[in-house]
């Protein structure tokens, strides 16, 4: 039974722990940001030793990606969810879905306020605005894809459009306070949904 025991007892352990580093991140962070973050700062408020740490990360470029990949993970739930719940109560339009999930991407910054202005400050590891600009891209092209026939291509300029303003409005949308970021989350998601793609190259020349 304690052989059975044991690793399980270590797994939670060690997942407890993981947890603890990931909150103790999240807080050294929003307080000092990311460059001047220290590995030891992190530690000592997790209460946990920089040996446990990079047990489970490679240091703290590490630790800010899997907090994104966590905030990531929960804005694609809000925006799963919201366009579900739109589609169960009837709507079918996919402009109006695309808005609907472009303004529960929105919400969710203003709700995470001090952890989406986290990842858009500009503070993080080398190379990581690359790879914000390229994620937000790819929730966009995934929204954009309701406009378009299984058989048509990407429209890359309405990609680049939607995904270039939706970048700077989640910057601007936690600089507000709430009723003031959820009207610009309704404007801005307002303008976006007026947006259409062009009609692909064959039916233009069709036309």
């Amino acid at each position: 039974m304690d052989r059975t025991d044991k690793p399980t007892r270590t797994s939670l352990r060690g997942a407890a722990t993981r947890s603890a580093l990931l909150r103790a991140a999240a807080q050294v962070f929003r307080t000092v940001g990311f460059s001047k973050a220290g590995v030891s700062e992190v530690v000592a408020v997790a209460g946990a030793s920089v040996g446990s740490l990079y047990h489970h990360f490679g240091g703290k470029a590490d630790l800010y990606l899997a907090l994104y990949e966590e905030f990531q993970t929960r804005q694609q739930e809000r925006t799963h969810e919201a366009v579900v719940e739109a589609r169960g109560a009837g709507e079918s339009d996919p402009t109006r879905l695309m808005n609907i999930a472009a303004r529960a991407y929105l919400l969710g910054c203003v709700e995470e306020r001090e952890t989406t202005r986290l990842f858009f400050s500009g503070d993080g590891p080398p190379g990581f605005d690359y790879q914000l600009r390229e994620r937000l891209t790819g929730w966009t092209d995934r929204n954009v894809a309701l406009f378009r026939k299984a058989d048509e291509p990407v429209d890359e300029a309405l990609l680049i459009v939607v995904s270039g303003a939706m970048l700077i409005a989640v910057a601007e949308v936690v600089r507000r306070d709430d009723v003031d970021a959820r009207r610009l989350a309704d404007d801005i998601t307002d303008l976006l949904s007026t947006l259409q793609p062009r009609p692909h190259e064959r039916e233009a020349a069709a036309n």
